[in-house]
């Protein structure tokens, strides 16, 4: 019991003083400063608690027992080692908020409302992070601020005590936990610069051949069009100059029909190409079809000039009506005519 008082002791030495009133004497009219509830005892029995400002008691029958502030107050909670999930120590110390919502509560509902409440917070704080691994513990200090509150709320409460926030200070990890975890951060830090540098040099590759296919298709349809375009010059131009060709031919066919024996050539052309023709029969296939009268070559070229003739008399015809009518030519005498009787039946 004398280990626990020296401790109790020490531990309110270190701990900051809370500014008062202390205990004011009983001298009938006092004045209670504002933030602050007043706890009066008659005959050694809870009388009432004075309110801000101007009261009145009755000297030697009524004493003012407890002091207490309302205002907001901050308790720095002692460094404390806690053993994690991974059983791993760590030295913690933290920051207590709280405010006396209960003035009566806080007086006679424990003896040091404010070591009780720091004892609470450190033992809470020893079954949080006995929950948690070390990697969480860094991870979640607001979670486990937030535990921390809830569970001192939920005892503190018939204390007239609320607690408002607890803050983690500091969290001391041993030498050699803390060179493992710097070694894994470095580790992890390579590993991400190596992944980066990959994907680096996978996206330039995919950019690079994407590049390549592009500009291999955009070549490739820029030759199509040229050899396209070419063709159709070509095509065109030939056309053209066929066309051109031939109709000069054709003008100057005509030109060669008009003139005198034009007709008689024509003819002589006909059959030569219609014997040149025949002549070329066996060098193209074995199998053939020819006329009966093959040998005959007086007969083949009379029919190459009766297909000629039926081809130029409608001609012939036309250009007959086309031409204006001559006058009709004389008869001849008869003594003519019949010169010419004779000499025929002769």
């Amino acid at each position: 019991q004398r280990s626990q008082q020296l401790k109790h002791s020490a531990w309110l030495a270190q701990a900051p003083h809370r500014l008062n009133s202390g205990l004011p004497m009983n001298i009938g009219v006092l004045f209670v400063p504002q933030q602050e509830a007043w706890v009066v005892e008659r005959m050694g029995k809870f009388h009432r608690i004075l309110e801000p400002g101007l009261n009145f008691l009755i000297p030697l029958l009524d004493r003012i027992r407890y002091v207490q502030s309302l205002k907001e107050i901050v308790i720095n909670v002692p460094e404390q080692s806690a053993v994690t999930l991974d059983n791993v120590t760590l030295q913690i110390d933290g920051v207590l908020y709280l405010r006396v919502m209960d003035p009566y509560k806080a007086s006679y509902g424990v003896e040091d409302p404010e070591y009780a409440v720091t004892q609470l917070a450190q033992t809470t704080m020893r079954s949080e992070l006995g929950k948690l691994s070390l990697d969480r513990v860094f991870r979640e200090r607001e979670s486990l601020n937030a535990s921390i509150v809830d569970a001192i709320n939920q005892a503190s409460d018939c204390w007239g005590i609320r607690c408002l926030r607890y803050e983690i200070k500091d969290i001391h990890v041993p030498p050699r936990v803390k060179e493992s975890m710097q070694m894994q951060v470095e580790a992890e830090r390579r590993k991400r610069a190596t992944v980066l540098e990959s994907e680096g040099t996978r996206e330039s590759a995919i950019n690079v051949a994407e590049g390549q296919k592009q500009a291999q298709i955009l070549a490739s349809e820029a030759e199509k069009a040229e050899q396209i375009n070419k063709a159709a010059g070509r095509e065109a131009n030939a056309m053209l100059v066929k066309a051109r060709a031939k109709a000069e031919a054709i003008q100057l066919l005509a030109a060669a029909l008009a003139q005198q024996h034009g007709s008689a050539a024509a003819s002589l052309s006909v059959a030569e190409q219609y014997v040149n023709a025949f002549s070329k029969l066996a060098k193209d296939s074995n199998t053939l079809l020819l006329p009966a009268n093959t040998g005959d070559v007086t007969n083949m070229v009379a029919q190459a000039l009766g297909i000629y003739s039926t081809l130029t008399k409608p001609q012939a015809v036309k250009t007959q009506d086309e031409m204006p009518t001559a006058r009709e030519d004389p008869q001849p005498p008869p003594t003519e005519m019949l010169k010419a009787e004779e000499s025929s039946s002769s």
